[in-house]
């Protein structure tokens, strides 16, 4: 099983990487850009554990470790595996 996590900052929280890069398009003409933020995504493969395990470690996991919680945020997913052909 694998899972995404994606950590951001909270919108209270100034970002000025997300300002510089918002700046850097609109110079390059892309004024339809209103807002842009930066964060980190974990992709974390599990195995041993069922579903049900997984969505009680997972928002533990992101919290303790991947996230400051005062000033970023976390939302995550199960990816859905995809058979390769």
């Amino acid at each position: 099983m694998r899972v995404r996590i994606l950590v951001s900052f909270k919108e209270s929280v100034l970002d000025p990487q997300g300002q510089t890069v918002k700046n850097a398009l609109l110079t390059l003409g892309y004024g339809f850009v209103k807002d842009v933020r930066q964060g980190k995504v974990f992709e974390i493969a599990l195995d041993g554990i069922t579903e049900e395990q997984a969505r009680r470690a997972i928002p533990e996991i992101a919290d303790k470790v991947l996230a400051n919680p005062i000033i970023e945020k976390f939302t995550w997913e199960i990816l859905t595996e995809q058979k390769k052909v």
